[in-house]
């Protein structure tokens, strides 16, 4: 299996096309980023795992990888058991084990913009006995009302248009079927200078759409005009957003000590772990969970 480490020394030719993507981003810009962020990204919270974590403490290393798991069992537990699952925007394939073993899933399908993430999760995916699929959260490779659950873990910021996948949810999911994501929302729009300056360097360095800032009450809206009912939103952001951002200030910290990336790396996630902490602190952007059924 290849894997894209940003342990290795100076600057690789991935990263080198994400800093190219800040300027003219592509058709995919998701993939280029995490590409450039790789499969062992020294901030991850634990190995394989690319989302923030739902939390009980403040952070600490001992929690991370619980932290993980507990976020994808929190969404996944509003699904149907022993259904046919689709997983949209699967990461590196970690949580798809924790998937089937919360639901037991007759069938398990698992959806990537991103094709090196598919093949360097093949033994995750593998032992969740899922389908690893290519495509486009937008355009899903799925027949009409085949889905008795979807679920997507922290990647809606990412897709073309949150309104599109709600209408591809709509379609591949069968009556009574359930949606249960977890989502980053905009809750006001930046105002100040540094608050624009976080939130457009944001944008670019994670490779989204002006479309992506939508506040929580928007993102309901849009899901109950995509056709669904019983839409009910959970916010979360102090047991995400905040202990994730100690935890990756800790590793930064103890990373000039003992670097785990080279110094240029680390500067540039340190400004950018500078601005997210803004953002959160005034608060403009917040984490939440929705869940939502097809009548």
């Amino acid at each position: 299996m290849v894997t894209h480490s940003l342990r290795r020394p100076g600057w690789t030719s991935r990263h080198l096309r994400h800093i190219a993507g800040m300027f003219w981003q592509g058709q995919n810009p998701a993939a280029r980023v995490y590409e450039s962020i790789g499969s062992d990204f020294f901030l991850a919270p634990a190995p394989g795992w690319l989302n923030l974590g739902l939390w009980e403490g403040s952070g600490s290393e001992d929690e991370a990888e619980t932290a993980c798991r507990r976020l994808v069992q929190t969404v996944a537990a509003a699904l149907p058991e022993v259904g046919v699952i689709l997983d949209v925007g699967n990461g590196l394939g970690t949580q798809d084990p924790v998937i089937a073993e919360v639901l037991r899933p007759r069938r398990l399908v698992a959806v990537n913009i991103t094709e090196w993430q598919l093949s360097a999760g093949q033994d995750r995916l593998g032992e969740a006995a899922a389908l690893g699929v290519a495509g486009d959260a937008t355009r899903l490779p799925i027949a009409d009302q085949r889905i008795d659950g979807v679920i997507s873990v922290e990647a809606a910021f990412h897709f073309r248009s949150r309104r599109a996948f709600f209408d591809e949810c709509f379609r591949v999911l069968k009556p009574g079927g359930v949606l249960s994501i977890s989502d980053i929302a905009t809750e006001r729009l930046p105002v100040r200078p540094l608050e624009l300056l976080a939130g457009i360097t944001q944008m670019r360095a994670f490779g989204l759409r002006p479309s992506a800032a939508m506040t929580a009450a928007q993102i309901g809206g849009t899901a109950r005009a995509a056709g669904f009912t019983a839409v009910d939103i959970s916010v979360c952001g102090d047991r995400v957003i905040a202990p994730a951002l100690q935890l990756a200030g800790r590793r930064l910290r103890a990373a000039s000590a003992e670097p785990a990336a080279p110094a240029g790396q680390r500067t540039v996630a340190r400004l950018l772990l500078r601005q997210v902490e803004l953002l959160w602190r005034r608060q403009i952007i917040e984490y939440i969970l929705l869940r939502a059924a097809r009548p």
